[in-house]
Order: C-alpha cells, then sequence, then structure tokens
C-alpha cells in the first residue's frame, strides 16, 4: 500500500489551465504544498518555462529558482514548484519584470504585467474572521494569511488590500450591492462586473448574479466571487479584455478583422 500523498502528477492530470502539451512528456511539475490549492494554481516552473520562456527543461527551472531570480509576493522562492494563485505578485529582478496572476474570460491564469507600485500591494479575500483562544481577533485570507487585530468592520467575503512589505492591511472592499467583483472559479471564471443581487439559500450556496460593462447578467455562487473594488473603480489593473467575456461569433469577426483567419 501506499502511505502518504502522492509525490507525482501525470501530463494528464494536470489542471487545463496550465495548457500543458497532451505529448510533452510524462510527467507535469507537482505544486508542493502552499498558500493555493494544487488545482487553483500555477507552479513557478510552470511559470518560467511555459509562459515566460525563460527555461527550457525543468532543471533550467530549478537553477533559476536556486540563484533566488524569483520572488512571490516580495519573499524569494527556491522551489520551483512553489504554487503561485490568483492575485499574487511574481518578480523577477534580473529581468526587471513584476507581474500580478489574474485570471482570463476563459478561466486561465494571465502573467499581467505591473509597474513597480502596483507590486507594493496586493488584494486578499477574507476566508474566516474569529477570536484565537488567547482572544486575538483574526482574519483568514483566501492565500493563507492570517492578519490578527483586523479592522472590526471586516468581515467574511470582503476584500482587504495588503501591502506585501509589512504584511498589513489598509483599505477595506465590501462585499455589498454595486461592488465591481471578478469571479475566480467555475463557468465564469474571469469575467468582471458589477454586483446586482444576492440570493441566500440557508443550508445551500448563496448565489449572486453580476452584471458586466456590456451588461450580460450572470450568476455564480457566493464563494466564486472577489471583491476588486468599488464602483466602476478596480484597486488593480485589469489584464487585456478587462474581463468581458465574448461570444465565438465576436471573437470570429475580430480575428477576421484583423486578418488572422
Amino acid at each position: 500500500m501506499p502511505r502518504g500523498p502522492k509525490k507525482h502528477l501525470k501530463r494528464l492530470n494536470a489542471p487545463r489551465h496550465w495548457n500543458l502539451g497532451k505529448m510533452g512528456g510524462v510527467w507535469a511539475p507537482k505544486p508542493s504544498a502552499g498558500p493555493h490549492k494544487q488545482r487553483e494554481c500555477l507552479p513557478v516552473a510552470i511559470i518560467l518555462r511555459e509562459r515566460l520562456k525563460y527555461a527550457l527543461t525543468g532543471k533550467e527551472c530549478q537553477q533559476i529558482c536556486m540563484e533566488r531570480c524569483v520572488k512571490i509576493d516580495g519573499k524569494v522562492r527556491t522551489d520551483m514548484n512553489y504554487p503561485a494563485g490568483f492575485m499574487d505578485t511574481v518578480e523577477l529582478e534580473k529581468s526587471g519584470d513584476r507581474f500580478r496572476l489574474l485570471l482570463d474570460t476563459k478561466g486561465r491564469f494571465v502573467l499581467h504585467r505591473i509597474n513597480k507600485e502596483e507590486a507594493e500591494y496586493k488584494l486578499c479575500r477574507i476566508q474566516k474572521v474569529y477570536v484565537t483562544a488567547k482572544k486575538v481577533p483574526v482574519a483568514v485570507t483566501h492565500d493563507g494569511r492570517t492578519l490578527r487585530y483586523p479592522d472590526p468592520d471586516v468581515k467574511v467575503n470582503d476584500t482587504v488590500k495588503v501591502s506585501i512589505a509589512t504584511g498589513k492591511m489598509s483599505d477595506i472592499f465590501s462585499f455589498e450591492m454595486g461592488a465591481m467583483v471578478m469571479v475566480t472559479k467555475g463557468h465564469n471564471a474571469g469575467r468582471v462586473g458589477q454586483l446586482v443581487h444576492l440570493e441566500k439559500h440557508d443550508g445551500s450556496f448563496s448565489i449572486v448574479t453580476v452584471k458586466d460593462r456590456k451588461g450580460n447578467t450572470f450568476a455564480t455562487r457566493q464563494s466564486n466571487v472577489f471583491v476588486i473594488g468599488s464602483g466602476d473603480h478596480p484597486q488593480v489593473t485589469l489584464p487585456k479584455g478587462r474581463g468581458i467575456k465574448k461570444d465565438i461569433l465576436q471573437e470570429r469577426a475580430e480575428a477576421e478583422a484583423r486578418g488572422d483567419l
């Protein structure tokens, strides 16, 4: 009998949104245990090899990491399988690159290039708020941070702005009608819009309705939405397309206009 967690991951079982070729080998990098779930993250090896093309092989990814070139959320990470996830900042000082991991409208991770000012903070969704055994109020975020003595106004599902250097929170973006949200899971992952309605179902999943800039409405679970700003002002710059999902006819028409077809 095998004991303990699996240490390998086969290509065919890797998450679809990593976009790994089916024939490119047998194995895929198995993400280490870390702040993001295995199927909702992007290992550093894939960022370096498949996305940025700074490495050709896994060995080269390892060398880049061991030379302390890769910083995630301001900390050097030497593990090439470290799981970077939604809203994380990836910094490569040697090449002057800074990215934030966001989602495109097809639910895939995008390395969205950002400037130095924006790389100094990130948004974190509050997953739970409680008081410890020693009477310290804490808030736990989506990326595994524990914020001690948070602002008493912070509620679950809100988003807080966290400074990467200090780990302290500054602004709160409440989960309320009219808030700007990005969907992080499900069929609508990567879409951006405004909250227009919340249906509470006790004992089941609460459903929210979101309306995007073009007036399209769609519904998803409350746990799938991430507040990224208030009104029409996102706190992070959005990737190409600004979270507006196009249907296949619009995509085709745009490709024809560009001359790609």
